[in-house]
């Protein structure tokens, strides 16, 4: 399926029989006809589109509102991959809990000079009204999405680090609902861990992380910035889920030193908000003045403990992508062990010899603003033209520091179903860490994300990428 030798192919290795975790899978398509899977997968679009499962693309005129693709042929992860992914994942989503208490507390990792200083101070994610700040637990980072890609058959790197509002996670429990419906049969040849409990998971998580005062309902709600935010199907899909209200910030108001909510019977008190507002829109009165999205005081609430934030305001500092290059020496300063999983190698621009090194082999990487997301803003060295090489300089010579660089990776294919059968796609994958004083807990899974068109690397849904249904063996 893959002539292509310069890419880890998950279905069949370097070889021409199927992996082991594909085995039973491929099995089973080999035995079903390609026209009835080609309008099964028409069938799952109209599965999306009658449950509303559509995000909104920024900056365009037209058409602003998109149904992201779904492929019906799942990515396939054996439990020992698995195993070794979730161990990587929770020593990661601990050091960087930890690193975010640290530069809010003594900051002994500047100290000690194994980050820079003005990286942190000049960081405009960072947020000095946080110094001194101990949220409930000590925990910063309630959720979080850890991008990983794939090169070879033992190798996974983290792409980036998702602390702030890490999303997508809707889409992952409603691919795996999607496949349960159109493939049941499927299910009981090959056996796939559950994905379903995760709002179960996530509404314990958050329970176990209460503000020292908490109301005897020990109430808690998820703040959206509304309808046309981009997430809003999946922030009211969680909040329907867990069982949970889904408020906006006009619903909500200080009162007797707590945060309330708006409700049929008056007002009653909300002990932790799982926000998906950013830090700038939480609270007018502390931050944006212009900020019709949040709670007037609801960071002075914060501050004396009335309320749990999930994730923690200043959290977006650890989605940095020049603070991510430093993650190997965080890992190791707060666990005292080397990362269990690498860093992609990576060039900060705002250093002379690495900006150097970035302009003279512009065409051969991908060049990223350090606070930038959803595949925006960025450079893919070898498939851009001239002209877009050229504006791209001028950017990176106007701004170096907000730049990091890194090498083109070869990124792992997984199998998509074409009109011609199967056909080999890029792809990555975004596991969701819950933390609580309770520990780590990671769903068996995540969001896999595939570019669908041949050839490119570009898999976010915003560039034109689509989603599969992520498989964890129950065993090997």
């Amino acid at each position: 399926m893959n002539d292509d030798n310069r890419f880890f192919d998950e279905l069949q290795g370097n070889g021409t029989a199927p992996r082991a975790p594909y085995q039973d899978y491929a099995n089973w398509f080999h035995g079903e006809d390609l026209k009835d899977l080609r309008r099964k997968s028409s069938e799952a679009e109209t599965f999306f589109r009658r449950t509303g499962i559509t995000f909104n693309v920024y900056g365009q005129a037209e058409a602003d509102e998109r149904l992201i693709p779904f492929d019906i042929v799942p990515r396939i992860i054996s439990a020992r991959e698995w195993t070794r992914l979730t161990k990587g994942i929770e020593q990661r989503v601990r050091a960087i809990n930890a690193f975010l208490y640290d530069i809010y507390h003594r900051q002994e990792i500047l100290r000690a000079g194994r980050v820079p200083v003005d990286l942190i101070a000049r960081n405009e994610a960072f947020l000095p009204q946080m110094i001194g700040v101990t949220p409930p637990g000590d925990i910063y980072t309630h959720i979080t999405g850890i991008d990983l890609v794939r090169t070879g058959e033992n190798q996974f790197y983290v792409l980036e680090d998702n602390a702030r509002t890490p999303s997508g996670v809707s889409y992952m429990l409603e691919n795996r609902e999607t496949m349960l419906q159109m493939f049941p049969e499927l299910f009981s040849k090959v056996k796939v861990r559950p994905v379903s409990n995760y709002p179960t998971m996530l509404r314990r998580s958050l329970g176990a992380c209460m503000p020292p005062n908490a109301s005897e309902d020990q109430t808690v709600a998820v703040l959206t910035p509304g309808i046309h935010n981009s997430a809003y199907f999946e922030h009211s899909f969680l909040a329907d889920n867990m069982g949970v209200e889904l408020v906006e910030g006009s619903d909500l108001r200080v009162q007797n030193g707590k945060i309330a909510m708006r409700t049929t019977r008056g007002y009653r008190p909300v002990d932790v908000i799982y926000r998906r507002v950013d830090d700038d829109f939480l609270d007018p009165l502390n931050f944006n003045p212009d900020s019709m999205l949040g709670v007037p005081g609801i960071f002075d609430i914060y501050r004396a403990g009335g309320i749990t934030i999930a994730n923690a305001p200043g959290t977006g500092i650890a989605d940095d992508k020049a603070i991510y290059s430093y993650m190997p020496d965080i890992v190791e300063f707060y666990t005292g062990e080397k990362a269990i999983l690498e860093n992609v190698p990576t060039w900060r621009c705002s250093e002379p010899d690495a900006f150097a090194y970035v302009l003279d082999h512009l065409d051969e990487l991908v060049v990223k603003e350090v606070h930038g997301s959803g595949g925006y803003g960025m450079l893919v060295g070898p498939a851009a033209s001239k002209k877009e090489l050229s504006a791209f300089r001028k950017k990176l010579e106007a701004k170096p520091g907000n730049y990091i660089a890194q090498p083109t990776l070869a990124l792992s294919t997984v199998p998509i179903l074409t009109k011609a059968g199967l056909a080999p796609r890029h792809v990555d994958l975004r596991p969701f860490a819950l933390y609580s004083p309770r520990g780590v807990e990671i769903t068996p899974g995540g969001l896999t994300r595939v570019a669908l068109k041949a050839g490119s690397l570009v898999v976010n849904s915003s560039q034109g990428g689509g989603t599969k249904d992520t498989w964890v063996l129950e065993d090997d």
